[in-house]
């Protein structure tokens, strides 16, 4: 089968793309670089070029395969403080999909987040359904994004959502884990807010990349699944892992000189934002087996200089 995978040189692109040829799927890439197109024939994918806002280029790119993975959002844009204009740009190339797909019963499976869904619970994938205004600011506008993509099922198209931690780890990740360390190697303390005891949920990128995989191949319409190994690791206990690979003290931070110490991540590290990803593995027959976030940080590959 014929895969389109946007976003498909990115960190999770590139673990889902190899997921999908090693499966004995066919994968057409999306590169808006001449680096994006290189990486991607390297891995044995055809390439397309183009962007998010090529809309007529992921119509065609959509209507040449038997379905869709949507792994691109632009978070430069999102984290520069637009994020309502990045989840804009999202939606226009999730109708330009949909446009292309509708009817055929072909599968479109989308890339969102399970931040700020039920803080301090666990999340599970029946969580979060309630109608969001598309024009709020904030990540919540990407909810508005997996929700459109949800009701494509309506429209005769067998769309999923496969909603991802804020730490989706692995060699090479630049994600938060990697800025806790590199903060706590500036500031020569490896910091916590509170007790330490709000969670983070995480995944390993090549245990995502195998639920994008199953998602595309067997997941029924107007599904949503959490791509989740660990429900919530207390981010003490990554702190105190940092601290002895760092060899730097391990301290509480106070709440009010959070964003001194951690910057804009200062508003992020003390949530606690555990997730279940239970009727995942049961609906897709998934079970993760990379190792989970504390292992992978006690590798030492995150501390390399």
């Amino acid at each position: 089968m014929r895969v389109f995978v946007t976003g498909a040189s990115g960190w999770i692109g590139s673990a889902v793309v190899p997921e999908l040829l090693g499966a004995g799927h066919q994968v057409t890439g999306l590169a808006r670089s001449d680096a994006s197109a290189d990486a991607l024939a390297a891995a044995g994918a055809e390439v397309r070029r183009g962007s998010l806002d090529d809309l007529d280029v992921l119509r065609s790119a959509a209507e040449a395969s038997d379905g869709v993975i949507h792994l691109a959002f632009d978070h430069q844009v999102a984290f520069s403080g637009d994020f309502r204009g990045a989840a804009a740009a999202n939606r226009e190339a999730i109708e330009a999909f949909g446009a292309a797909l509708e009817g055929s019963d072909r599968p479109f499976v989308l890339a969102s987040g399970l931040g700020g869904i039920t803080p301090g619970r666990v999340v599970t994938e029946q969580d979060g359904h309630d109608p969001v205004d598309p024009d709020v600011e904030g990540p919540s506008a990407r909810r508005a994004d997996a929700e459109l993509t949800l009701s494509l099922a309506d429209r005769g198209i067998r769309s999923s959502v496969v909603r991802l931690p804020p730490t989706v780890h692995g060699d090479g990740d630049q994600g938060f884990v990697a800025m806790l360390v590199g903060t706590a190697r500036e500031k020569g303390v490896s910091g916590y807010l509170g007790d330490g005891t709000n969670r983070w949920p995480a995944v390993h990128r090549l245990d995502a990349a195998q639920i994008f995989r199953l998602a595309w191949e067997k997941a029924a319409a107007g599904t949503t699944l959490h791509a989740v190994a660990d429900e919530g690791v207390p981010v003490r206990a990554l702190a105190e892992v940092i601290g002895r690979q760092l060899d730097v003290p391990v301290a509480a931070i106070a709440p009010d000189a959070a964003g001194e110490h951690f910057g804009w991540l200062g508003g992020l590290v003390g949530l606690d934002v555990p997730a279940s990803s239970t009727l995942t593995r049961e609906l897709l027959g998934w079970q993760p087996t990379q190792p989970g976030l504390v292992d992978d940080l006690e590798k030492g590959h995150y501390f390399g200089a």
